[in-house]
């Protein structure tokens, strides 16, 4: 007697294979890891690299504003420079006084100390995307908004040098999530605990900058649609009373993070007055245009925001709107005010928006001052993504399967580029306008002088093979504390541009044609020139031993020429 047996199909093994795929997706355990490995990743991450980035040019203005605001409290109240100095009394001085405060005790170099903590604020935003997402559409989605975020080089690799805005925009996001927690609690009231993180949220907000204000804007909104939603005037109320603990904190940790704002209480409107109609004499680029920033169109953050936003995030934000709309009208009475959960996420993209194109408020940096609307615009393409997904699924799986590899693959290309820009990633563009290559010369690219760093290593390092008999002596287009931590014994800063041996500058602060000279070394990325260090010392000598250098990693970077006199005989010998 022979026993039979019978082997599996193709056909059965790929519905085995299908199934387990479906049980895999549904397990809640398995999303919770992936969830996890993804923090994980993300940590480690920030903890390899912090140290690579640059400083920003405005971070040792910072961090003295912070020393000073130390100073204010250390003298009882009494030495109240902090609230004169520049124009930084206008801003909370939280992320300054845990750095400054941190200083004395941590083992590293201060600016890498301070790029280590806006970091941290960073990770911070990224789980508020993570539990606000969450809350609104699941952690699939949640895990999706992360991940775009994380790849968006104004979030994820701004997250190191931006320490005035990431940080703002981490806490703007957490304001957001618990003013979201407060609608999804409707009708009912939220929990202490939601009071009691609102407020630390929104005074961290405010203890950082006074666009705060949006946050309490948002959650006024909400709290009135709510009562209109559920046809109850008196919730409005209830909820008032109940969210008063919550402005309580916000105003005591904001008064302790930026206490020139309540000395006396009028100073925050005098701030708030102060940002929406500043100007001074800096221009700015849009579309090839050199503008003075206070005659940007109101066009120019919301034009940005598009630019910048990675190829993958913005096809989710163009899906978004469509299919948002059309859930909308397709949902029953009750659904409706379920969706009141997703006002808070609409406000935190809309307002701003609306706000520049009616104000025209002076702006610079691209999106830099509105890069708190990133965060939402990132969970609002997650969602847009996850919808057009689900969407396909239902006309056939093989246009799903089509959706998901396209979606899949402009992810994997914009994280790429993201790693090839490093350690610079906020230069990054999207394919709207080219990449960097198409936006080099029409939009703002190195602003912060960030390559500095790189460039004044890299020329240390070529002088240190041929050490030269006295110190050479090097200017910068930017601020001189950028590059002296890194110099060497070979070289030391000097402010007389007449006098310098070599000269470091970004091309996106106006120095790359002003003094003739060779191109010594070329700091670029994917092709594009972003900061050169520039050879001078034929003005002093007619011969220059060693020829000029430039051995970039990149050779389709083409080497940047000076036009002027004296640029074709540099590094030539005398007859």
């Amino acid at each position: 007697m022979t026993l039979a047996v019978s082997r599996p199909t193709p056909a059965r093994l790929a519905g085995r294979f299908a199934a387990l795929v479906a049980r895999a997706w549904q397990s809640q355990t398995l999303t919770r890891l992936a969830s996890l490995l993804l923090f994980a990743g993300l940590t480690a991450w920030v903890l390899a690299v912090f140290r690579d980035y640059g400083i920003s040019n405005d971070e040792p203005v910072q961090h003295t504003y912070g020393q000073l605001l130390w100073q204010w409290y250390g003298s009882g109240f009494k030495d109240d420079r902090a609230f004169h100095y520049i124009n930084l009394y206008l801003y909370g001085g939280l992320f300054d006084l845990i750095a400054a405060g941190l200083e004395p005790y941590v083992s590293l170099p201060v600016y890498d100390l301070r790029h280590l903590i806006s970091a941290g604020f960073g990770l911070a935003g990224l789980v508020a995307v993570w539990r606000w997402t969450r809350l609104i559409a699941g952690e699939k989605t949640a895990i999706l908004a992360v991940a775009l975020l994380a790849i968006t080089g104004m979030y994820g690799g701004a997250m190191f040098t931006h320490t005035k805005d990431v940080p703002f925009a981490a806490a703007m996001a957490w304001s957001l999530y618990f003013v979201t927690c407060v609608a999804a609690a409707l009708p009912g009231l939220p929990a202490w605990r939601t009071v009691v993180g609102l407020g630390l949220a929104v005074g961290c907000a405010l203890g950082l900058r006074v666009g705060g204000v949006f946050a309490i804007f948002y959650l006024g909104l909400t709290v009135l649609a709510g009562g209109v939603v559920h046809r109850d005037p008196r919730l409005v109320l209830r909820l008032v009373l109940r969210l008063v603990p919550a402005g309580l904190i916000a105003l005591m940790v904001m008064a302790l993070a930026w206490p020139w704002s309540v000395l006396p209480p009028t100073n925050l409107f005098e701030a708030m007055g102060a940002f929406s109609h500043f100007s001074f004499d800096l221009s700015t680029l849009i579309n090839g245009r050199t503008v003075p920033i206070g005659e940007v169109p109101g066009t120019y953050m919301s034009e940005y925001l598009l630019i910048k936003l990675p190829d993958v995030a913005l096809l989710g934000l163009i899906a978004a709107l469509p299919l948002g709309i059309a859930a909308l009208f397709r949902a029953e009475a009750g659904e409706r005010r379920r969706a009141l959960v997703f006002l808070p996420l609409v406000l935190a993209l809309a307002v701003p928006v609306a706000f520049t194109l009616a104000e025209h408020p002076p702006l610079y940096n691209g999106i830099r001052h509105f890069l708190f609307v990133i965060p939402p615009a990132t969970i609002a393409a997650a969602l847009g993504l996850a919808a057009l997904w689900r969407g396909a699924l239902r006309v056939s799986p093989i246009l799903g399967l089509a959706t998901a590899a396209v979606a899949g693959g402009l992810f994997v290309f914009n994280a790429a580029t993201f790693v090839a820009l490093h350690p610079y990633e906020y230069v990054g563009y999207n394919q709207l306008v080219g990449g960097l290559r198409g936006a080099d010369g029409r939009f703002e690219g190195d602003y912060w002088s960030a390559t500095m760093r790189e460039a004044a290593n890299a020329l240390r390092t070529g002088i240190e093979a041929h050490p030269p008999a006295r110190p050479y002596k090097v200017a910068i287009c930017a601020e001189d504390g950028q590059i002296q931590p890194f110099l060497g014994p070979h070289l030391e800063f000097t402010e007389s541009w007449d006098d310098a041996d070599f000269l470091l500058t970004a091309r996106n602060v106006g120095c790359d044609n002003l003094v003739p000279g060779l191109t010594y070394r070329t700091i670029s990325r994917l092709g594009v020139p972003l900061a050169m260090v520039v050879d001078l010392r034929a003005r002093h000598t007619p011969i220059v031993d060693p020829l000029p250098w430039d051995d970039d990693a990149d050779p389709e970077t083409p080497a940047v020429s000076f036009n002027g006199p004296g640029s074709a005989t540099v590094a030539r010998k005398a007859p």
